[in-house]
């Protein structure tokens, strides 16, 4: 459960409904027709930055912790040359009940992911694809990520970045503002990219990577995009707002008004209109003895005041 003061009056603190979130990713995963819901997540996947992490790690790792599991989607793509043992985890047991085989040893456990019921030092490897954005405590969950890895574990996460939907954020706002005076949430609340690397950082980790990438996604118009995303698509991937300041409804004219925003600003020249979906990739170490350390202070051989020399000396190399 969440913890004590989780209510719309704590909203600064605790922005997301969690038992909320928890009945929605519930019902996504009993939805029929599953490849047209998790589009989005196939496509992270697809995209082979998990395979390029772990094939960079050079290794296999005896157990791996995967929290937001949904229905599996990153044990599809790990095999036994790189996992030899994988712990799911996710808040919805319809999920975990639904999940894709796998080749791996796999054991399924029903928890938040905020609160994570493991020791420390338990896990080679934790992976996250899609799932931390909804967490109302990121540093938290990056401390708990932290704490359950072994000492030269590794943490390769994927979450949704800030300028996801800002086409739509923007329309809506602005039509709100022209028609009812106001706006309020109807996209949940990201992360900045220069957020991210401070609070890995801050949990413990070194040797930080951090990424971005874009998957846009073009629509006949707002009306086709809302419906995607309230319905068959985003519903069905559990990612339907939650907020506790979240506005039950949207008057017509302001749809209608926010329609027409949409294509003015950012209208493809077909007619169609675009939804963007900004992606993060991060992967992050636990500090151990072993792994290489940065020179000490005053020790460099060279100046960055002799880097202006390299371009002479580069020419007359040529000559």
């Amino acid at each position: 459960p969440p913890p004590a003061g989780a209510s719309p009056g704590s909203g600064a603190l605790n922005p997301f409904d969690r038992r909320l979130k928890r009945k929605q990713k519930n019902w996504a995963a009993l939805q029929a027709e599953p490849a047209k819901c998790d589009y989005l997540r196939e496509e992270v996947r697809g995209r082979g930055r998990w395979r390029g992490h772990l094939q960079c790690c050079g290794r296999t790792f005896p157990f791996a912790l995967d929290v937001g599991s949904g229905k599996g989607y990153i044990a599809q793509h790990l095999t036994k040359e790189t996992v030899e043992k994988l712990i799911q985890v996710d808040i919805a047991e319809n999920a975990l009940k639904n999940a894709v085989e796998s080749e791996i040893p796999t054991v399924r456990v029903v928890a938040d992911e905020e609160f994570l019921p493991f020791k420390e030092d338990t896990f080679d490897l934790v992976v996250s694809s899609l799932s931390l954005h909804w967490v109302n405590d990121l540093p938290k969950a990056f401390k708990e990520i932290h704490q359950v890895l072994k000492p030269d574990g590794v943490f390769i996460g994927a979450m949704f970045g800030g300028d996801t939907l800002y086409e739509l954020r923007c329309s809506l706002q602005l039509a709100e503002l022209e028609r009812e005076g106001g706006f309020s949430p109807h996209v949940s609340p990201f992360t900045a990219v220069a957020d991210l690397g401070h609070l890995l950082a801050r949990a413990g980790f070194n040797t930080l990577t951090v990424d971005t990438d874009e998957i846009q996604v073009n629509y006949p118009g707002l009306f086709e995009v809302m419906e995607d995303l309230q319905g068959k698509y985003i519903l069905c991937m559990g990612e339907s707002n939650c907020s506790w300041n979240r506005k039950p409804l949207l008057h017509r004219e302001t749809m209608l008004a926010a329609a027409a925003i949409y294509q003015e600003m950012y209208g493809n020249s077909d007619g169609s209109v675009p939804a963007t979906f900004q992606i993060y990739y991060m992967i992050g170490w636990k500090y151990h003895e072993s792994q290489a350390k940065p020179a000490q202070r005053g020790s460099a051989t060279v100046s960055f005041g002799d880097l202006a020399k390299i371009e002479g000396l580069l020419k007359g190399g040529k000559k």
